[in-house]
């Protein structure tokens, strides 16, 4: 086995909540009195990290916690409209059979994560830290090495944001970048992840293989 613990973010990994939040962007942009998204920058800032985002639209990391809090309680309220990306429940039941330990660490919420993967009849996971702040992944990645007994060297942690790669990194846990979510797949090779999965399908391939 090439590593026995996967370490799997939420949003635009498992969950293909991206359509939602752009549906919901003008009302979280009225509410807080910012500038609305521009349909055509999307594919622009799709590429910039947090920081940048951060600075484009002069938000303050404080009042960008208040902003997620606000988001994760709408989310909740529309809750049904959240689906996983397909193949995934498959791909938790076969790597989970194989005796590979599952773990969630997310900034979104743990009532919003278990109701989507509860939906879809997943309980495999066996480790959750959630409600992560922005910049605190790496903290939870090493406690969920902890919990398990997995050494960094034989975790994998999968994502789709530069900021989950640099907080892999900097607890020397292998990165796996996933094609298909919120940041596109060139901007992640750019940082060099040591798995590229393009399909749900090739994380199993290349876990186990």
């Amino acid at each position: 086995m090439k590593y026995k613990l996967v370490i799997f973010d939420f949003d635009g990994t498992l969950a293909d909540t991206f359509p939602w939040f752009l549906s919901i962007a003008d009302q979280v942009a009225d509410a807080f009195r910012l500038k609305r998204l521009d349909p055509e920058q999307v594919d622009q800032l799709r590429r910039l990290g947090v920081q940048k985002i951060l600075k484009q639209y002069e938000l303050p990391l404080w009042k960008l916690t208040v902003i997620g809090r606000y988001v994760q309680k709408m989310m909740t309220e529309d809750i049904h409209r959240i689906g996983l990306f397909q193949g995934v429940k498959d791909l938790l039941d076969t790597l989970a059979g194989t005796g590979v330990q599952l773990a969630l660490v997310s900034s979104n919420s743990y009532t919003n994560v278990r109701k989507v993967l509860e939906h879809h009849n997943i309980d495999q996971i066996g480790y959750y830290e959630c409600g992560v702040s922005l910049f605190g992944k790496q903290a939870r990645f090493k406690r969920v090495l902890e919990k398990s007994g997995v050494p960094p060297g034989e975790a994998l942690c999968v994502g789709d944001e530069p900021r989950d790669i640099q907080a892999a990194h900097a607890a020397r846990i292998p990165f796996g970048a996933v094609a298909w979510g919120y940041t596109p797949i060139e901007t992640l090779m750019a940082l060099s992840p040591r798995e590229v999965f393009h399909t749900v399908g090739e994380i199993y391939e290349k876990i186990t293989l």
